[in-house]
């Protein structure tokens, strides 16, 4: 049951972050849906690759499909002083980084992956549909900045990974806990330690 409730948050945050994210990028409609699907399902995707769940299984979320063609809807019908307010708290990538970073590792707990396998499983859930959109979008992804986003995700699939999240209550006291993490770090713009080197261009 956790496992259902968390893909369908994901699923219906994303959906929204992918479609604003395309507004804001002037994309048409077609273009609009098409980059909210995918941020929607593109990290479940990799993830089934790594752990080799059947990518066809993709094709079998009738459901969520609709959900998420409908969620995109109301997102483009909505006025655009409310998604302006939900966007400036980085709302909805949020929740979506954070349902899918759990979904992705129970899924992976369930089938008897090791520690590693679990954690990566929960990061590229989490932000694999972010990096894809944040790409279609000609936009740097967020995962690859200084800004801590991708972090939170690992963290979750360590505590699953770890067995100390077993029960579906302490599945949504993490959810909640990440997500609360994430929003008040994107806040507060809490970074990460950034190594740079300078460039040099090649002498011939």
């Amino acid at each position: 049951m956790a496992w259902d409730i968390f893909n369908i948050i994901g699923t219906i945050a994303f959906a929204l972050s992918g479609a604003v994210i395309a507004m804001e990028a002037k994309y048409d409609i077609m273009g609009t849906y098409f980059l909210g699907l995918t941020t929607s399902f593109g990290g479940g995707a990799i993830r089934n690759l790594f752990i080799g769940t059947p990518i066809t299984e993709l094709w079998q979320q009738t459901a969520l499909f609709t959900v998420a063609i409908m969620t995109i809807t109301i997102i483009i019908i909505l006025p655009e002083h409310t998604i302006e307010r939900l966007q400036k708290w980085s709302l909805f990538d949020s929740i979506g980084l954070s349902a899918f970073a759990v979904q992705g590792a129970i899924l992976a707990h369930a089938v008897d992956m090791p520690l590693l396998a679990v954690m990566f499983s929960a990061a590229i859930t989490g932000a694999g549909g972010g990096i894809i959109r944040d790409i279609l979008a000609q936009r740097k992804p967020i995962v690859f900045r200084e800004e801590i986003y991708l972090l939170w995700a690992v963290i979750a699939g360590f505590i699953i990974g770890m067995d100390w999240a077993i029960k579906s209550y302490h599945f949504y006291l993490l959810f909640g806990t990440i997500l609360t993490l994430r929003v008040i770090s994107h806040k507060y713009g809490w970074r990460l330690p950034v190594r740079t080197v300078e460039g040099q261009s090649i002498q011939r």
